[in-house]
């Protein structure tokens, strides 16, 4: 199927936002998600399902000073 991740398409075979995140190299990292603009919670994400043209938001918190 294929999804957007941040605007750029990607073609996954995952069924749910945790197997999405873990093949896209996200897995294990802090960072928030949405999907079609909802925010999924880090304990929701292996029970949201996928779907063909899904649009995913991922952000990854920033250090600076």
């Amino acid at each position: 199927m294929r999804i957007f991740l941040n605007d750029d398409a990607h073609e996954i075979d995952a069924a749910t936002l945790a197997a999405a995140l873990e093949a896209l190299g996200f897995g294990g990292r802090k960072i928030a998600t949405a999907v079609n603009g909802r925010f999924v919670a880090a304990a929701a994400r292996p029970a949201t399902p996928l779907a063909d043209g899904d649009r995913v938001e991922v952000v990854a918190p920033m250090q600076g000073g």
